[in-house]
């Protein structure tokens, strides 16, 4: 009877013990998993980031796109994207403390950077307009990308 208890305990043993081998095997591919899912989701944010700075300033100018409204002038100690708007009026799009900012006022206002709205984060936003060509340059989730649009200033895309 001896024989069969201890029989009885191995087998007990290398149930558990197998069991404990396959817990331990779903938990590492656990966490596997889950760090590779962190990287994609960090991946996949840094880039939306990134896509939807470069489409909003594209919208922007597309929708002020016309003789004269558009330019890139200094505000305060760096460069807006200026857009003319009726009324004496103003739109500055430019990058100040981490944000892409937005502000709108009127052309002589005494406003400041800081008065502007926060549209969404940035490491660094560029502007640069030469010949009918912006070009703009952000830096986002340690990507850059460079966006280049000729101003057509109203033209039909036929022309």
């Amino acid at each position: 009877m001896n024989r069969r208890r201890i029989q009885h305990s191995i087998d007990s043993l290398l149930a558990l013990l197998l069991f404990a081998v396959f817990a331990v095997c779903i938990l590492v591919v656990l966490l596997t998993g889950a760090k590779a899912y962190r990287r994609l989701t960090e991946r996949d944010q840094a880039a939306y980031d990134s896509r939807t700075c470069v489409q909003y300033i594209a919208a922007r100018v597309r929708q002020s796109d016309s003789e004269g409204r558009i330019s890139v002038a200094p505000f305060a100690e760096t460069n807006a994207l200026t857009m003319q708007e009726s009324g004496g009026f103003v739109t500055r799009v430019y990058w100040y403390d981490g944000y892409l900012m937005e502000l709108y006022a009127a052309e002589d206002s005494d406003l400041v950077l800081s008065d502007g709205t926060k549209i969404l984060q940035a490491e660094k936003v560029d502007f640069a307009l030469e010949n009918g060509l912006l070009t703009v340059e952000i830096k986002s989730g340690g990507k850059q990308d460079i966006l280049r649009l000729s101003l057509r200033s109203g033209e039909e895309a036929g022309t």
